[in-house]
């Protein structure tokens, strides 16, 4: 009890003295202090509202069963009135935005169906789709991308974020400097790179020894999972791919992978390929990628829903997952004592991530280069000096890229990123596009022969998000690897997803591409229908989020 005590009179203390800071900064100076306020009251929200509900929300529940009760039995005729009304706003959409702008728009809108259809017809188990999962994972990525990317709320505050995260990163070039000297830069990649990894896994350590990424994680898991139906545990790992990386994420739900059901297994590894994690998109912003780092910050978040959404249809469940609600789901904060002790394990862990990523791009781009001297070789017998293993995807991926939205003079250059990006990985796919940003900065002539140099902004802006996500093979197998090493009674059955999980977690990026690309055909149609102000959009959003959470589970 007077451990309770003295606990509680230090937390007494501390919130006191926060508030006083608070209030202290905003007589000062309100403009300069309202970044701190936001923060607070939104830190204050949500604790009041975890309080709330772990105090009283079970009694609210009840208190809502006739409602409930009145939904459960009429929700045959809700669902087809859903579904009735989305299929009249998008025929409505398709009148508005071809007869104003052409056929653009509606080579995204109709890449979106090719891509759903394709998981449909060549799904594990046909005619058991989950259409909830399928809309509700779809409309999560509408209502991201309309609030982050359509309204001056959103294009702000994801401006200000990305400011915020690019001076974030720029804290590693100190450490960086003072091991490696003040021309560090000249080897960009190693000495400029590869220390905001070390720096950011760091800082992800710290967050989890605190419980706020913990915490974080388990909020996003739980809408996804009241939203889209799916299970605890692959909606707990969609979540953590947010934040983490595709092997990171696994050992959230380490107690439960043996006992994971096909389907779930599938959707865990999809959702690892169809993302980055924090420390990667730091490297990858400091690659100059994008415009802003606003594509890849709002790459990351669209691509979990996605990724669910298309994992479950690619592959239904046909089983009756073991993991439940009424499990306690919560998360280690791992082995560490301390922050200190935190960040150094952060630190540490790094390294392993570093090494790895040197030792795959020496490798990869050596064997790429062998590869391509053995194809010009052949090449050249049959007159075709020019084969390659880039040309070759080029031709393979342009008509993906195509149906994304990508122009037709681009979308071979976009085809063969695409096709680095799955056979050799990320990086290798990214700093080739770096050098078509620097080409078409420089000013330089479009075409040198017949070989465009650089492609437009908008193919780029697509392609950002084509690429974000560690689908490729070499990433199926360290992820197989891992869950083989904690569950190796089931290593059966994670081989057997692997293949399908590539292609569900590159579908899962390709979906993203098409509706968060320049000028998204849903938020043109929302302006268009309905001619709104920004903050009437904004409204809008929130409804159809709304209307999203009340389905049932």
């Amino acid at each position: 009890i007077q451990q309770i005590l003295i606990q509680t009179d230090i937390n007494i203390k501390f919130v006191s003295g926060f508030v006083a800071m608070v209030i202290a900064a905003c007589v000062l100076n309100f403009n300069r202090a309202i970044e701190l306020l936001v923060i607070s009251l939104v830190t204050l929200f949500f604790l009041v509202w975890d309080w709330t509900m772990e105090r009283y929300g079970n009694s609210v529940w009840e208190e809502l069963y006739p409602i409930r009760n009145c939904l459960r039995k009429n929700w045959f005729w809700i669902k087809r009135i859903i579904y009735v009304s989305l299929l009249m706003t998008v025929v409505c959409w398709l009148v508005l935005d071809t007869a104003k702008r052409g056929t653009r728009q509606l080579m995204s809108f109709c890449g979106l169906l090719v891509l759903v259809f394709l998981m449909l017809l060549f799904s594990k188990h046909p005619f058991k789709w989950p259409v909830q999962t399928l809309l509700c994972g779809v409309g999560l990525q509408f209502v991201f991308g309309l609030l982050v990317l359509r309204t001056s709320f959103g294009l702000d505050a994801l401006r200000w974020l990305g400011k915020k995260v690019e001076i974030f990163m720029s804290y590693a070039d100190v450490g960086a400097e003072f091991v490696f000297g003040p021309k560090y830069v000249d080897h960009f990649f190693v000495f400029k790179v590869m220390p905001i990894l070390v720096f950011l896994s760091t800082v992800i350590s710290i967050l989890f020894y605190i419980g706020l990424m913990p915490w974080l994680i388990r909020k996003i898991g739980f809408i996804m999972q009241v939203t889209m139906g799916t299970s605890p545990t692959e909606s707990m790992a969609a979540a953590g791919n947010i934040f983490l990386g595709q092997t990171e994420s696994l050992l959230l739900i380490r107690p439960f992978i043996s006992r994971l059901t096909c389907s779930e297994i599938h959707a865990v590894i999809t959702g690892g390929l169809a993302s980055i994690s924090g420390s990667i998109l730091g490297a990858f912003i400091s690659f100059g990628v994008s415009r802003r780092p606003s594509h890849l910050l709002t790459a990351t978040l669209m691509s979990a829903p996605a990724s669910l959404a298309v994992a479950k249809i690619f592959w239904p469940e046909t089983e009756t997952p073991s993991v439940t609600t009424d499990e306690n789901l919560e998360m280690d904060k791992g082995k560490s004592t301390s922050v200190l002790e935190a960040a150094s394990r952060g630190a540490s862990n790094a390294v392993d991530i570093v090494a790895n990523i040197v030792v795959h791009l020496i490798s990869f781009l050596a064997l790429l280069a062998f590869v391509d001297a053995l194809l010009s070789w052949l090449g050249e017998m049959l007159d075709c000096p020019e084969l390659s293993f880039s040309l070759i995807c080029s031709y393979v991926f342009m008509p993906l890229s195509f149906v994304m939205g990508v122009s037709w003079e681009d979308s071979f250059i976009v085809g063969e990123l695409i096709g680095i990006k799955t056979f050799v990985n990320e990086f290798v796919a990214y700093q080739k596009m770096s050098e078509l940003i620097k080409r078409r900065k420089a000013g330089g002539p479009e075409y040198v022969g017949n070989v465009k140099q650089y492609i437009s902004v908008h193919s780029e802006a697509i392609a950002t998000y084509a690429l974000c996500g560690f689908s490729n093979i070499a990433s199926v197998g360290m992820v197989i690897g891992v869950m083989s090493s904690i569950a190796p009674e089931r290593r059966a059955d994670f081989s057997s997803c692997g293949f399908r999980a590539l292609i569900a977690g590159s579908v899962s990026c390709f979906m993203t591409a098409c509706i968060a690309g320049d000028r998204s055909f849903f938020f043109t149609f929302i302006c268009h229908l309905f001619t709104l102000e920004n903050a009437m959009v904004v409204s809008v959003g929130q409804n159809i989020s709304r209307c999203c959470c009340s389905f049932p589970v």
